[in-house]
């Protein structure tokens, strides 16, 4: 047993360290950017190295697996509201919730929600006056992804879990030139798209192994134009490193979380979290994003009390403004 877990511990490390030579120039080729994007304040001061985490509902967003083993807490609810100050004014709001009956026997069963402010838009019209346009009307742009999952142990050791999710996004109404008139075109697309992954406990101290696949969806269209939604693969590997320390550490924890994300529309990445447990209630997170232009370092904070949780991150953003998460989370 021992073999092959360092074996696969090896393998992993060598995926890790040769994947920045698979990197590739890739940049404009999706559209529903918003799915991208994480609300949650853990997974946002970690650094999104949540794959091979478990970490009930939220594993929505992150690798469905990841909410396989709720039942283990003892938990039978577990729901998460999430707030994101995001870069130019815009707001990612979400919300997650896990049910978990008969003791995990069945399985757990999730529901996701993401919802997307992009603000108040001026809309104009090419016109042939001085300015050379004519203002029309204040739109509000948004998006929103409504997603429903389920999870499952299937041994002590490997669990998988899906999700199927229907998303949209409108862009506000354009009045466009047609033979004879203008004609007003709407800008609304939709699609249903598929998150799967996988969890596997080594067996050895806490190392577990995760795989998840984000977005996966046939091509959709604005009007003649053909995108892609933002696929996204990802492997990571997690582990609790004062498990090579001490045989028994309490209340304290460190863990240490590493993914190597391959999405389609920009370069490759390792991201890499780490979180510090005191007092089994006092949470100290931060995380590093390798080969990103505008952020690298992280930061958050959290506090679970009863099975009440408050959760904080800080996403310097370069020239953009920085980036600001708020997550509670309801255990029970």
């Amino acid at each position: 047993m021992r073999r092959n877990v360092e074996k696969s511990l090896a393998f992993f490390i060598v995926l890790l360290l040769t994947f920045p030579l698979y990197s590739q120039k890739k940049l404009g080729q999706t559209g529903f950017q918003f799915l991208s994007v994480v609300s949650d304040a853990r997974g946002g001061s970690m650094a999104d190295a949540m794959t091979a985490l478990e970490l009930g509902s939220r594993g929505l967003f992150f690798n469905p697996a990841g909410m396989s083993r709720m039942w283990e807490s003892g938990k039978v609810f577990d729901v998460v509201v999430s707030k994101n100050y995001w870069i130019g004014g815009i707001e990612h709001n979400s919300m997650s919730m896990s049910f978990c009956p008969f003791g995990g026997r069945y399985g757990v069963i999730g529901l996701s929600v993401l919802s997307v402010d992009y603000g108040e838009v001026e809309g104009t019209l090419v016109w042939g006056n001085d300015k050379g346009y004519i203002d029309t009307e204040v739109m509000r742009p948004s998006a929103f992804a409504v997603g429903l999952g389920y999870a499952r142990s299937l041994t002590d050791k490997f669990s998988v879990g899906g999700q199927v999710k229907y998303t949209g996004q409108q862009l506000g109404r354009s009045i466009v030139p047609v033979m004879g008139g203008w004609e007003v075109k709407k800008n609304l697309a939709y699609a249903v798209a598929f998150d799967f992954g996988t969890l596997y406990r080594t067996g050895w101290r806490s190392l577990v192994f995760g795989m998840s696949v984000r977005n996966f969806s046939n091509e959709i269209k604005y009007e003649e134009e053909g995108f892609q939604l933002p696929l996204t693969f990802r492997i990571g590997i997690s582990m609790d490193l004062l498990d090579l320390v001490y045989e028994e550490h309490g209340s304290s924890g460190l863990v240490v979380s590493i993914d190597a994300v391959h999405p389609r529309s920009y370069p490759e990445q390792l991201n890499i979290g780490m979180e510090y447990r005191m007092f089994g209630m006092l949470y100290l997170r931060c995380g590093y994003y390798t080969n990103s232009d505008e952020k690298d370092m992280v930061y958050g904070i959290g506090i679970n009390v009863y099975g009440v949780g408050i959760d904080y991150a800080y996403t310097p953003y370069g020239v953009f403004d920085n980036v600001q998460r708020f997550s509670v989370t309801f255990s029970f």
